[in-house]
């Protein structure tokens, strides 16, 4: 048997494909993208009322009404009279919009009913209310 010397050893050294490992890291960020979610969410927690007839639905912006009555979306908080000129904005950009008021089982109803109210105005025809199980 022959013995190879120290430049063939050296020479001889396996390379590591990474080709493999990238495609698998690809593959799984695109199943994270495909997975998540993408509802844009208020911005506040509210303890939401419980309702054992509610049922799953899906919406691109949820408006949250706080314990003070306070609009929150997108993370901001916002008067109700600006409301209806950024549901404009928002149906400029999606003429399907669906949204969904969370309001907290502790503010007045008056708001609740009137942000709903308000989002039907503007041509919002698919507003849901947030409940939890109980």
């Amino acid at each position: 048997m022959r013995r190879l010397n120290r430049n063939e050893l050296l020479e001889t050294t396996a390379d590591i494909d990474m080709t493999p490992m990238i495609d698998m890291v690809f593959i799984l960020l695109v199943f994270f993208i495909v997975s998540t979610s993408f509802i844009k969410e208020s911005g506040v927690v509210v303890e939401r009322p419980a309702a054992q007839t509610g049922i799953a639905q899906e919406a691109q912006y949820v408006i949250a009404v706080d314990v003070s009555n306070t609009l929150w979306i997108e993370g901001q908080s916002i008067d109700i009279r600006t409301l209806p000129s950024r549901l404009e904005h928002l149906l400029a950009d999606n003429n399907d919009l669906a949204i969904i008021v969370a309001a907290d089982s502790r503010s007045n109803s008056g708001v609740l009913i009137n942000v709903i109210d308000l989002c039907r105005q503007a041509g919002v025809t698919n507003v849901s209310v947030a409940t939890k199980e109980p």
